[in-house]
């Protein structure tokens, strides 16, 4: 059993702890039986082990303690029943204790001039920073106010770009959320410069174009302000997008897959040697060529699908065939 140890000890504003008096320079005993976190007094080997405890607060008192006697060990935290009250240590010095970096106010900072936590990198007011200048939370870039950004000068959260203001960008410069590409003030955009939303073209206000300038949506061309008729088998409909939904219906047997889970008592040993992680996941997802899972799936068409399918605009059975592998 450890006989004599130094440590540290953290006590509210009054210096009392558990309705306790302290004094610097006394000592005091615990008679009785000794249990971690039931009886006796209690102390950390490391200073920065206190505050798993306490409250990381200035205003506490922290001192340099001796133990003594019996003292029990107990992960990041002993007791004993001898203790003196050695010194006071000044917040300043707690700083410079806990952190590893300079000129820091929080708490387990490798890096400087924090306030917050957990910073490796600068200058950061958040917690579990790699980055500088950061007001938020377990960014990896620099100079976000967001939180959990790996890129740089965003407010917005979760960026891997940099300079957005929405949240969950992985290009730069957005305002909306979800973009792929760069300075968008909409959502979801694949395009950049969007005000609209989904679009994988550029400078579009309306929803889900992939042409450039347009106003409308759906749109592959440029410059559109109305929406256009869709092309059905290699010809013009006649019919807006959304008037095709409402007049026609598409046949279940049109709705195929093109991934199928096979379980592992189903795999062949050419699969398991292909998918050696499938042991772990029970199975793996096959993929299925496209004509073949048509094909598969038309064969099987009921007389009201191949109706339905017959009565879609500009029907090509020629043209059907082409896309699908199988003539209606």
């Amino acid at each position: 059993m450890i006989k004599k140890m130094k440590g540290y000890k953290v006590f509210n504003p009054d210096w009392k702890c558990n309705g306790m008096q302290y004094r610097i320079g006394q000592t005091y005993k615990h008679t009785g039986d000794l249990s971690l976190c039931e009886s006796g007094f209690h102390f950390c080997e490391r200073l920065i082990d206190c505050f798993n405890y306490y409250r990381f607060d200035p205003k506490n008192k922290v001192a340099l303690i001796s133990a003594s006697g019996e003292i029990l060990p107990g992960g990041d935290k002993s007791v004993t029943n001898n203790i003196t009250i050695i010194e006071e240590i000044s917040w300043q010095d707690v700083l410079a204790l806990v952190n590893i970096g300079k000129g820091n106010t929080g708490l387990r900072n490798s890096g400087g001039w924090n306030s917050g936590d957990r910073n490796s990198g600068g200058w950061n007011s958040g917690n579990g920073n790699s980055g500088y200048r950061n007001s938020g939370n377990w960014n990896s870039g620099g100079w976000n106010s967001g939180g959990g950004n790996s890129g740089d000068n965003n407010s917005g959260g979760w960026n891997s770009g940099n300079g957005n203001s929405g949240d969950r960008n992985s290009g730069d410069r957005n305002s909306g959320g979800w973009n792929s590409g760069g300075g968008n003030s909409g959502d979801r955009n694949s395009g950049g410069w969007n005000s609209g939303d989904r679009n994988s073209g550029y400078r579009n206000s309306g929803d889900r174009n992939s042409g450039n300038w347009n106003k409308t949506n759906y749109s592959s061309g440029f410059f559109n302000s109305k929406d256009g008729t869709v092309r059905m088998f290699n010809k013009d409909s006649g019919f807006s997008r959304d008037e095709f939904y409402q007049k026609f219906t598409i046949p279940a047997c049109l709705h195929f897959d093109l991934t199928k889970w096979v379980s592992s008592e189903n795999m062949t040993d050419k699969e398991k040697k292909n998918n050696p992680k499938y042991e772990t996941a029970g199975g793996y997802l096959k993929s299925i060529p496209y004509k073949e899972a048509s094909v598969k799936s038309l064969s099987k068409a009921t007389d009201k699908e191949k109706g339905q399918i017959r009565a879609l605009p500009n029907y090509d059975p020629d043209v059907f065939e082409e896309i699908f592998g199988i003539r209606i």
